[in-house]
């Protein structure tokens, strides 16, 4: 299929910033909650959106693209449906990728780590503060399964809204909720002239961080 333009000539030369190990936070998280704010203040195109990249037990990688709904001391956390796909690779292997990729700040961030489901109240507290239509989504939409056409979604819809009418608070349903990754890994990246980025690693050592630069 041809294409209007050649995309190996499509590059940008990168050189709004630098990141060196003097200016780097000796906190991972710290670092990553300085530049997720700059990017929020920036106003990037969904800041908080990232790619989270699973291994199911073929050893088949799969990805997309969520949000990210809390960052502490504890990880990085998330919601889902349990039974999607995203949720069954979990289920048979936890240790997963983030990406996220802020191009207005020419940076990017990768995170490796173990996840787990974070407590009921939790996922609870969360789930009620959605718009009550993404409420009542999160229960009509069998994540992630085969369907036979977009009525089906429509149907399922009606079919909530009526059954949960007279409630004040939506259930959330036990097949939704949120995981928290705790890192191991964490490397920032910031976009330099001529293709030498600046490339900053943080793996886990124990109670620790060890932190080097890697090359482009």
């Amino acid at each position: 299929m041809a294409l209007s333009h050649n995309i190996a000539d499509i590059r940008i030369n990168y050189s709004k910033k630098e990141l060196t190990e003097d200016v780097v936070s000796k906190d991972p998280l710290q670092q990553f909650s300085t530049w997720l704010q700059e990017a929020i203040e920036a106003e990037v195109l969904e800041p908080t959106a990232f790619v989270l990249s699973t291994v199911d037990n073929r050893n088949r990688p799969s990805s997309r693209v969520l949000l990210l709904k809390d960052v502490s001391e504890n990880g990085f956390t998330f919601f889902t449906n349990y039974e999607s796909r995203k949720g069954r690779c979990i289920e048979e292997n936890p240790f997963v990728a983030l990406t996220f990729f802020w191009p207005e700040l020419e940076r990017q961030v990768r995170i490796e780590g173990q996840v787990r489901k974070v407590d009921t109240g939790f996922s609870d507290d969360y789930f009620h503060s959605r718009p009550r239509g993404s409420q009542i989504g999160a229960w009509a939409s069998p994540q992630s399964r085969e369907i036979s056409s977009r009525s089906v979604l429509e149907d399922a819809g009606k079919r909530y809204e009526i059954e949960f009418a007279d409630k004040e608070l939506v259930p959330r349903p036990p097949h939704w909720g949120g995981y928290s990754l705790s890192p191991d890994y964490i490397e920032f990246w910031q976009g330099r002239p001529n293709r030498l980025h600046d490339r900053i690693v943080f793996e886990k050592q124990e109670t620790t961080w060890l932190t080097k630069r890697l090359a482009p």
